[in-house]
């Protein structure tokens, strides 16, 4: 028997599948915007991490800092084994980045008007067109630091710069409390930044790598002095070999410095032996990583950059040298992690491999001090082990 269906019947509903009206749908909309831009967020967060840390590079002092971090960032990859726990601050980074980024959109009107001004200076000094000009150029001063102000308050995105907000800023000034609240802000951020502990690791840090260096690079800078039938030639000889010895234990070194926080952690050469025997072959790849980063950063010291652009050297020295802390702390891990010694095979395998990267790197840097505007004083410049910075271009 035929069975009439109606057309008013509804259709079966998958409800497996919510509908794009649905409450669930809207909110894994919302969930996944929200991941994009925490995405974006930790992106731009590093890049301004990057542009601190190479600033902070070319400050006398303030660079302690930055070789501060890169060193705790690999003593953290140590701690943990993972290299994203390396990535330390980039969310108060992107905070700090927002505000400069904001600050910088929100004053382009007054530099305008600012040229506005200046050329009516220059037409008819003290006319009224120009007093008028200066008038404004006042008064948007005010209101432009004002914004700034009021969009740090209302939390620093890039949103609360471009959009003043007026209402809610009446209804926030009618709020009791409310300099409290932003002076417990402002104190949590900043010392969440831990700047002083950076400071200090830093200059302990640079202080040890200073120590072990001294000896080998000022061999090899009086070698430069004399003249090959003078000794010079064995000078050189003997330099070579002692800074491929500082070389091959350096980084891991100052990682396990970080790790610890014990200054005399930085001359344990027989602990990081013993750490080689576990990992060998992850300590081959991590110093052949930060040698050959380093590498093209001496052709960048070839001609001395203007001071208002030093820090634009120092980004790339940044860029290339973060990673190879990073990958120190990663071999560095794996050895604390392993008990039991590597097969004999393995340790032989990759102390062998080890000579010729590092005499390749002591014998490239040797001859870099014929290329580099400060000439042999350039050897001092050991940016993979010191600041990410030419020193003698502070």
């Amino acid at each position: 028997m035929n069975q009439t269906v109606s057309i008013e019947t509804p259709l079966p509903i998958d409800e497996s599948y919510p509908s794009p009206s649905s409450p669930d749908h809207a909110s894994r909309l919302r969930r996944s915007g929200k991941s994009i831009a925490s995405g974006f967020d930790w992106i731009f967060g590093l890049l301004s991490l990057f542009v601190a840390l190479a600033i902070l590079s070319v400050v006398p002092l303030l660079n302690f800092l930055s070789l501060g971090y890169l060193i705790h960032a690999s003593g953290r990859v140590a701690e943990t084994g993972k290299l994203r726990d390396g990535f330390v601050g980039i969310r108060k980074a992107s905070i700090l980045g927002i505000f400069f980024l904001g600050t910088w959109l929100i004053f382009l009107p007054v530099r305008f008007l600012s040229g506005l001004w200046r050329d009516a200076e220059l037409v008819a000094a003290g006319s009224t067109n120009a007093k008028a000009w200066y008038l404004g150029l006042l008064v948007l001063t005010v209101l432009a630091m004002l914004q700034v102000v009021w969009a740090c308050l209302r939390g620093g995105r890039l949103r609360h710069f471009l959009w003043p907000a007026p209402i809610r800023f009446i209804r926030w000034f009618a709020t009791p409390g409310k300099f409290e609240t932003l002076r417990n802000a402002v104190v949590h951020y900043v010392a969440g930044l831990r700047l002083p502990y950076y400071f200090w690791l830093g200059a302990r840090g640079f202080l040890g790598a200073f120590i072990w260096l001294v000896i080998p690079v000022g061999t090899l800078i009086l070698s430069a002095q004399l003249a090959p039938g003078k000794g010079g030639i064995p000078l050189a000889l003997l330099g070579g070999f002692l800074l491929m010895i500082v070389v091959l234990h350096l980084p891991f070194l100052q990682t396990r410095f970080a790790l610890e926080n014990r200054f005399r952690v930085l001359f344990d050469i027989r602990a990081v032996r013993q750490m080689f025997h576990r990992a060998p072959v992850a300590f081959w790849v991590s110093l052949f990583i930060t040698l050959l980063f380093a590498l093209p950063l001496y052709l960048l010291k070839i001609e001395l950059p203007p001071r208002e652009i030093a820090w634009l050297p120092s980004l790339l020295f940044v860029l290339f040298i973060f990673p190879a802390r990073l990958l120190t702390g990663w071999a560095v891990s794996r050895a604390i992690r392993r008990e039991e010694k590597r097969h004999r095979f393995f340790r032989w395998v990759s102390r062998l491999a080890l000579i010729p990267v590092v005499f390749f790197y002591v014998f490239f840097v040797y001859l870099t001090q014929y290329l580099s505007w400060n000439g042999s004083l350039s050897l001092l410049e050991q940016h993979a082990f010191m600041v990410p910075a030419p020193l003698m271009g502070l």
